[in-house]
């Protein structure tokens, strides 16, 4: 049995597809960004504004960790998880991981009103897209088991390609466990 880990970039459907693929699976579901939030007692975006991205990446760095080591159900990660080699190798070691890789372009038609991704509020969001893509990528790919195109198929359809993929790989998925964190 497997706990699984969703990676990409921001607005891929991290935890639009992680939710639901939690509830098809009957599995929990814990959003690493969610956690974090809980942890600090503000958003994201504030903290990254207060304290700068890199005491943030340390602490998200102390959530995977922590969530690989109780791992169980789905996790949705953040955009930059990858970032860190500690980060990927506790993701590949403790999940199935599975990128949902999406062109910038369609990120950009689904983020372009957004105003909570913190690195997405620069004066030309689709290029900052395009340049996160060409950075990560290449990371996503190494860190992940699978890779999934999410284009234009809803989240439904998103979920059962990824069931479908799960149970041709003859790979379950792992249920809660008392000690697991959610």
């Amino acid at each position: 049995m497997t706990a699984l880990a969703l990676v990409g970039l921001p607005g891929s459907g991290k935890s639009a597809v992680g939710r639901r693929l939690a509830q098809r699976l009957d599995v929990p579901f814990v959003d690493s960004d969610l956690v974090i939030e809980q942890r600090i007692g503000c958003s994201i975006r504030e903290f990254f504004e207060r304290e700068g991205e890199a005491r943030f990446r340390d602490l998200e760095a102390q959530v995977i960790a922590e969530l690989g080591r109780g791992a169980a159900g789905v996790v949705a990660t953040g955009g930059g998880a990858v970032l860190r080699p500690a980060n990927r190798d506790s993701l590949r070691a403790h999940f199935h991981v599975i990128y949902l890789q999406s062109a910038p372009e369609d990120l950009y038609r689904r983020l372009r009103h957004d105003v909570k991704r913190p690195l997405l509020q620069v004066a030309d969001p689709l290029g900052r897209l395009r340049e996160l893509h060409a950075a990560r990528d290449p990371l996503y790919r190494e860190t992940a088991h699978r890779i999934v195109e999410t284009g234009k198929p809803s989240v439904g359809a998103l979920v059962q390609a990824i069931v479908a993929a799960l149970e041709g790989s003859g790979l379950s998925v792992v249920p809660a466990s008392p000690a697991a964190p959610c």
